[in-house]
């Protein structure tokens, strides 16, 4: 085998559940109320997890392969990357810090680029077209374009992968378009690429106390934050590593709502209530009044 190491990366985010929006959601700000919602992994960057896997599959007999997670959010979003370990993925990192907090896709992008390039040499970056919080398909891009890599959009399946290149088949709204790219490279996944494959029984049996240092003082796991410092001495691939803003060397200005040009103007909620009721006979004459009168009121 041969002894170069491939490194892989997926940027996963944690998102709020959109499907259980109620009328906290929002702050005062602006910014999305994440404790009011329930978290979720992020569908399109659960596709990129499993492309990323499928390279290591497509490498794994000619070079050693690892596949690292790097999510950015509140602590509990180590979750994604015991979710990630259990779908084959080899470790995570957990960027966390009150810094990061109002980030918009400038920053966001700033702070998880140097969170990669703390990691130091890498092959591929793998993310998911857009998250369901923001759905702006810009921080992809703007990690590529901070890392000076080239990049390729909007990727729903996985042609080939030698240890040189990747052909990869783009889904455009004009149709589909394969292109091939040279190492370093950054690949957003469509939101049409393959579901990742479910936990392995194995992995789940030995990673399911893995945690991170703001989790310690979790019981939920069973565990005294005693007995888990133990754990971590006798198995040290049960700790997630957690980074703030100070481990990955970033110019503090460029973090946050200070790094943020995007603000929100204003903020409506909309409710959607029934007040009348018309009934209509199957008639070409009624239909076509009706069809009128939703017109005229803008509602069609």
């Amino acid at each position: 085998m041969n002894n170069k190491e491939f490194q892989i990366v997926v940027l996963a985010k944690q998102v709020p559940d959109t499907h259980n929006v109620g009328k906290d959601a929002m702050k005062e700000d602006g910014t999305i109320n994440r404790a009011a919602l329930p978290a979720i992994f992020n569908p399109d960057d659960l596709k990129a997890l499993e492309m990323a896997l499928a390279c290591k599959d497509a490498l794994k007999n000619i070079m050693d392969v690892k596949v690292s997670v790097i999510t950015m959010g509140p602590s509990r979003a180590a979750d994604i990357v015991r979710e990630s370990i259990f779908r084959g993925a080899d470790n995570g990192f957990v960027v966390s810090d009150k810094r990061f907090a109002g980030s918009d896709t400038l920053a966001t992008s700033y702070a998880l680029s140097a969170a990669v390039k703390k990691l130091g040499h890498i092959d591929i970056v793998f993310s998911g077209r857009q998250a369901i919080d923001g759905d702006t398909a810009q921080v992809g891009p703007q990690v590529a374009e901070k890392l000076n890599i080239p990049q390729v959009t909007y990727a729903e399946e996985l042609v080939s992968l030698t240890e040189n290149e990747i052909v990869i088949k783009r889904r455009l709204d004009r149709g589909v378009e394969t292109v091939k790219a040279k190492f370093p490279v950054l690949v957003t996944v469509h939101g049409n690429a393959n579901d990742c494959r479910p936990r392995h029984a194995a992995r789940l049996l030995t990673y399911k106390k893995a945690c991170s240092v703001s989790e310690i003082q979790s019981t939920d796991n069973g565990l005294q934050s005693t007995d888990i410092v133990s754990l971590w001495e006798k198995k040290p691939y049960l700790k997630i590593e957690e980074w703030t803003a100070d481990d990955i060397n970033p110019d503090f200005d460029r973090l946050g709502l200070n790094g943020s040009p995007t603000k929100v103007k204003s903020i409506e909620n909309v409710v959607l209530t029934s007040k009348e009721n018309k009934k209509i006979n199957n008639s070409e004459s009624e239909i076509n009044d009706l069809m009128k009168e939703l017109i005229t009121a803008h509602i069609i």
